[in-house]
């Protein structure tokens, strides 16, 4: 017996009587698919929430390098922002666009506190990515392929881009930071690279 899934990512055929079997629901009464019949459906969100999920721990594991609080928050000569403010304005950025936007979270955002802000203890800073760590890839994970397909609720860009090529923006946005932070880091201590975490 084969019949058609509404799966996110379009439709998915799939013979009912094995999928009953080895799922154990009723794709014809609308339940939720489960791992194995949905995975390609979702595989552009997983996908993503697991992106996200690798880079904020690399992130974290750059915050836990830093020796002290005056490294943290030290602003090298000839350059604007402290690694402190760098990591406060990914967090910024993630609970506007991501938290906010997409999973509906209450957040005001203070963006030009993001580069002025300076002092706070780097378990605290820790403890903040850690919570977006967990909030983000999982609203992401949950997107439907049309949600993806969908405009971005707002253009900061300066013109309209699908929700899909939004988040694609904000991960490389994530690691340009990355990359500034680690740098700053060893620069101003003279350490060594961070064996990151991978996927």
């Amino acid at each position: 017996m084969t019949g058609v899934v509404n799966g996110g990512a379009g439709t998915l055929a799939c013979r009912l009587d094995t999928c009953v079997e080895t799922c154990g629901i009723d794709h014809l009464c609308g339940a939720p698919l489960e791992r194995g019949c949905e995975d390609e459906a979702m595989s552009i969100s997983n996908a993503l929430a697991e992106l996200f999920h690798r880079d904020l721990t690399r992130l974290l594991q750059q915050l836990e390098a830093f020796p002290d609080n005056d490294v943290l928050w030290k602003r090298a000569p000839g350059i604007v922002n402290s690694a402190g403010n760098l990591v406060l304005h990914l967090e910024g950025n993630l609970r506007e666009y991501v938290c906010r936007l997409l999973g509906g979270l209450p957040y005001r955002r203070a963006r030009e506190e993001e580069f002025t802000a300076k002092g706070i203890s780097i378990p605290l800073m820790v403890a903040r990515i850690e919570e977006i760590r967990q909030l983000v890839p999982r609203i992401i994970e949950h997107l439907s392929d049309d949600q993806l397909q969908a405009a971005f609720p707002e253009s900061p860009l300066g013109s309209p881009r699908s929700t899909q090529q939004f988040l694609i923006h904000l991960n490389g946005h994530v690691n340009y930071h990355l990359g500034q932070i680690d740098y700053l880091r060893r620069l101003l201590t003279r350490g060594s690279s961070v064996e990151y975490a991978t996927l």
